[in-house]
């Protein structure tokens, strides 16, 4: 009986050992070996499709190990990695290289070259996003998924082996992942979950094999999330899943909550109406070009109805802001920081002032540099924007700063507080910690910010945004890409600063707080939490109030409600808010 032929492995690692620089380098950087000794295979076929899943804690090299498998670092002996599998002819030609037949989608991609991955420069700044100009480097979607981003591409006709993309299958990716409608949008004004949506189809048409159970799968996925809820995967249970020897439940566990809260589709009466208003929003619509992209509604009120949003936060409430992909939760974050043009024309009054106040009042207008002194702002789009050269130190020190490249202005007391945010996120923000190492501050100033691992440099913008106490604290998506201690511990130290530390599971009050040497307290009454996510559990326990939004251009309103508890524990709370 004749056997049959076996395939070469996609990808075959015997004994590598990889670096981020040479080792050799006369270059003072740390650079220790990422992986020693690594042998690893991924097999070309197998009976039934091969799903890997890597878990590990935040700095354990999860997305180091797969930018290594698609080619990224230095490899010692070179020929220790290797892509049988690309160099056979069953492979077309223009996939034959690992850069071009491995495809990465990632929370961390804005790093790899623009904000869509793959090369493509999405905005020199952070208002480019919402500006009607158009450049000549902001290519659509529909370019983007097409592989149309050079500037001077040749004009050469491509070989049967490199086909273009197949319309039909750019059609049904589009489709299936509700990308449709943004086809002929520049990419640079896709939402964060947009964005995150168009690098999976970028990788869909531009791959080869069959993709229809991807893509089924990515089907179930997109709706519910546009729903606010995911369905398990069928085909992988989670509760097969072991970790460290505890099994990871199937489902969340959910506490009965006695009281849900209330909900409306008008603003909530607050809590303390003597509480000073940080942010009004007295009827906002931001429309570009005819298209309404928030506050396609009319919105109820004491004295009636309005058009667009109305919205009220005071000092000492907790916002949550939640809402399908593209219903507008960032563009109400760029409103309050005035990185949209809009805000200088809308009716949006911030610390009791407008942008531009009427002619005749003797007010003085509200400048730029004044809102951003007052508000601390952690986003996927400052991460993105974020300068990969800067220290880690630096970054921190960057909340004293007027512009990301500035120089702080530190006193004394700011020192102290960029000190003890160091040795307490020394774990999460040092890439070789050891507790030997804690008091030795000096790793801060040898790091960069580029060279921390994904998790690492949102533990960094997180306590950017919230280390000078401004007035109003706003973390759009500033938890995502962190494991579960990690998330847990900046939450915490949002709320509780020094005082509060966690003990295995347990809270106990901190070493700090004991003798009496906290530099960085929680939130206090004088200030405003705003806080977007998309999961419960990325949502601070003291969150209380909260805005959904509907899906955009669907004529409903915007929802409002208050919380009796924290969202985190309770799912009956979270499809409240909702509407489920």
């Amino acid at each position: 009986m004749r056997s049959i032929p076996t395939r070469p492995p996609i990808i075959r690692i015997a004994n590598g050992t990889f670096y981020r620089h040479h080792p050799n380098s006369a270059s003072s950087r740390p650079n220790p070996p990422l992986f020693s000794d690594l042998s690893f295979e991924l097999a070309s076929t197998s009976n039934s499709p091969r799903n890997w899943c890597i878990i590990g804690p935040s700095l354990s090299g999860k997305t180091t190990l797969l930018q290594a498998l698609r080619g990224r670092f230095l490899c010692e002996p070179p020929i220790a990695r290797s892509y049988p599998y690309l160099s056979t002819e069953e492979v077309p030609k223009r996939l034959r290289t690992p850069q071009k037949a491995i495809e990465y989608v990632g929370f961390d991609a804005e790093q790899t070259g623009g904000g869509l991955g793959g090369g493509v420069a999405t905005s020199a700044y952070l208002s480019a996003r919402y500006e009607s100009r158009r450049e000549i480097t902001d290519f659509s979607l529909r370019d983007f998924l097409m592989g149309n981003t050079e500037l001077n591409p040749m004009q050469t006709e491509p070989s049967q082996d490199e086909a273009t993309i197949s319309p039909d299958l750019l059609s049904r990716v589009v489709k299936d992942l509700k990308l449709e409608p943004l086809l002929d949008l520049p990419v640079s004004f896709l939402s964060n979950g947009q964005g995150r949506r168009a690098r999976i189809a970028h990788c869909q048409v531009g791959s080869m094999g069959p993709k229809e159970e991807v893509l089924d799968g990515l089907k179930k996925y997109v709706r519910g999330v546009r729903k606010g809820g995911l369905t398990e995967d069928e085909k992988l249970p989670l509760h097969s899943l072991v970790d460290i020897g505890r099994v990871l439940p199937s489902s969340a566990s959910t506490e009965a909550s006695g009281n849900l809260g209330e909900a409306s589709y008008k603003e909530l009466e607050p809590i303390n109406p003597k509480a000073e208003p940080l942010v009004e929003m007295d009827g906002c619509k931001v429309q570009y070009r005819g298209k309404i992209a928030l506050g396609n509604w009319t919105q109820q009120t004491t004295d009636g109805s309005k058009d667009g949003l109305i919205w009220t936060v005071r000092r000492g409430e907790r916002w949550g802001v939640f809402g399908p992909n593209g219903s507008g939760k960032t563009t109400i974050v760029s409103l309050l920081c005035s990185d949209h043009p809009q805000s200088y024309s809308l009716p949006i009054k911030l610390f009791g002032r407008s942008r531009l106040p009427k002619p005749g009042t003797g007010q003085r207008p509200l400048t730029f540099w004044d809102i951003q002194s007052r508000i601390g702002h952690s986003s996927p789009e400052v991460h993105q924007h974020m300068p990969r050269n800067l220290t880690v130190r630096q970054v921190i020190e960057n909340a004293w700063s007027e512009t990301f490249r500035a120089r702080p202005k530190l006193d004394s007391e700011a020192k102290e507080k960029v000190e003890a945010a160091l040795r307490w996120f020394a774990p999460e923000l040092h890439p070789s910690y050891s507790s030997a190492s804690h008091e030795n501050l000096s790793w801060a100033d040898d790091h960069m910010f580029g060279g921390l691992s994904f998790s690492a440099q949102r533990v960094a913008l997180f306590v950017r945004s919230m280390i000078k106490s401004p007035d109003v604290v706003v973390l759009d998506e500033a938890f995502s890409g962190m494991d579960d201690a990690v998330r847990d511990k900046c939450t915490l130290f949002l709320e509780q600063g020094e005082v509060k530390t966690y003990r295995g599971e347990e809270i106990i009050e901190s070493d700090a707080s004991k003798s009496g040497q906290v530099k960085i307290p929680g939130l206090s009454d004088q200030q405003a939490l705003i806080c977007i996510a998309h999961v419960k559990e990325e949502v601070p326990d003291c969150v209380r109030e909260w805005l959904c939004l509907p899906e955009a251009n669907t004529g409903r309103a915007a929802r409002f409600g208050r919380l009796e508890g924290p969202l985190r524990t309770d799912e009956n709370r979270w499809h409240e808010v909702w509407g489920f």
